[in-house]
């Protein structure tokens, strides 16, 4: 796989730990969340050291298509059925402020940005967008219907909010991350207490936020059971028409759409990692009937965190744990989310009351449908009569024909053809030859 944002780019580089040291705040995971809390701790004037295993942006965030929007998979229809209106207009505001932000950051950072119009679609009944619509503007947002859209096949509808935006994650990344108090190659092994384990060191903190993307301690909090993974499949093209927006499907499955520059970025094939879906062939599928003459230049595959209810999971780790902190299951809007988490951990932090927190709280209820879908994935996987196993909680690893690894159904561990660890919650590397 070749990702297009690590092309041309200058990248920082950071120090390893060397020795044992202490701080007010420590940060593990230096993808776009841990990066920005780390921004924002520096700008508070607060001690803090930010701890990476690999490089920073070198994880989910270099898979990003990099869309920044408050209109998301979850319609706000159904965040009021599930939460209520004052925190479906909480997860709104919190995700507009987080594109203006961006807007705002662009500005010192240059990254390409771009103020776009974001759409979702549908080929079929439009009726639940039309509903999405009343919805949004009930909640203070100018969304609009359309039935016309500059995509290469017909719609029956379409919500579009007004003034979104697109940029280049890893420009930003690099360009804010310079000066900050970041180790990379520094793997934190163990928590406890207030100590992180690493190879070369110990580090000593009053408190700790977890940005690892998926949460790596078991003992608190459930995330096993309140997340999963899902796999997308990008290919960029040469040769393709501008859209003017960003866009996604309401189907399950469906094709989304950015432009960067003279490409267009096709997207879609999603499914449950470690199980089958459409994958890549879904997207060539659709490049081929709608774009014939257009020329492959980039083709990678992401990973989302998703949860329960389609939000987030930002605050305290868990009931147990005041001075441990988490951000994850952005599904599949991991750049605005990453953005609120950041605003939402640090006045945490500072002491400072959030207007956004509350719908974000990992402590609201788990009892939702998709509880029991992970648990029968689990329970079912475990029950697998084979030999290769995930060194996180025992999963049977499924082989990925089209990426060549090997893969967890439960929580979404990857691993290499040799067993060598790609994507976590896993922690170390799995037996497979």
């Amino acid at each position: 796989m070749e990702y297009l944002w690590d092309q041309s780019v200058q990248r920082p580089s950071f120090p390893a730990l060397r020795e044992d040291t202490e701080t007010e705040v420590l940060v593990i995971g230096g993808g776009m969340a841990g990066v920005l809390c780390a921004y924002r701790l520096e700008q508070a004037g607060v001690p803090y050291l930010l701890a990476e295993a690999k490089e920073i942006g070198g994880g989910v965030t270099k898979g990003t298509t990099a869309v920044l929007t408050a209109q998301h998979d979850a319609l706000y229809t159904d965040l009021i059925a599930k939460f209520g209106v004052q925190k479906a207009k909480q997860y709104l505001d919190a995700n507009l402020w987080a594109v203006r932000k961006f807007q705002e950051l662009a500005k010192v950072y240059p990254c390409d940005f771009e103020i776009e119009p974001s759409f979702m679609y549908t080929r079929a009944d439009p009726g639940k967008l039309k509903q999405e619509v009343r919805t949004v503007n009930r909640l203070g947002y100018p969304a609009e219907f359309q039935e016309k859209t500059r995509l290469p096949f017909p719609v029956s509808g379409a919500v579009c909010y007004p003034d979104m935006g697109q940029f280049h994650p890893l420009k930003f990344l690099y360009g804010i991350a310079k000066g900050l108090n970041i180790y990379e190659h520094t793997f934190v092994s163990r928590l406890k207490g207030g100590f992180a384990e690493t190879p070369n060191g110990t580090i000593r903190a009053k408190k700790i936020i977890v940005a690892t993307h998926f949460p790596f301690l078991n003992r608190r909090g459930l995330y096993p059971a309140k997340l999963y993974q899902m796999r997308s499949f990008v290919v960029a093209l040469a040769g393709a028409p501008d859209l003017h927006g960003t866009y996604v499907d309401t189907a399950q499955g469906g094709i989304y759409f950015r432009n960067y520059k003279n490409l267009l970025l096709v997207g879609g094939g999603d499914h449950r990692t470690g199980s089958k879906g459409g994958g890549f062939p879904a997207v060539h599928r659709f490049v081929r009937q709608y774009f014939p003459r257009a020329e492959e230049k980039y083709v990678w595959a992401t990973q989302d965190c998703m949860s329960l209810d389609d939000v987030p999971y930002i605050g305290q780790y868990s009931p147990a744990t005041p001075d441990l902190l988490v951000t994850t299951g952005f599904n599949e809007w991991g750049m605005t989310s990453s953005m609120v988490a950041a605003a939402v951990l640090t006045d945490r932090i500072l002491g400072n009351s959030s207007r956004f927190a509350d719908v974000f709280s990992p402590q609201r209820t788990m009892l939702r449908k998709q509880l029991w879908v992970n648990f029968g994935t689990t329970i079912a996987d475990m029950a697998l009569p084979v030999t290769k196993r995930c060194s996180h909680l025992g999963c049977a690893l499924k082989w990925n024909r089209a990426e060549h690894t090997w893969d967890c159904p439960c929580h979404g561990s990857r691993f290499d053809y040799h067993g060598r660890l790609i994507d976590n919650p896993a922690m170390r590397d799995s037996k497979v030859e």
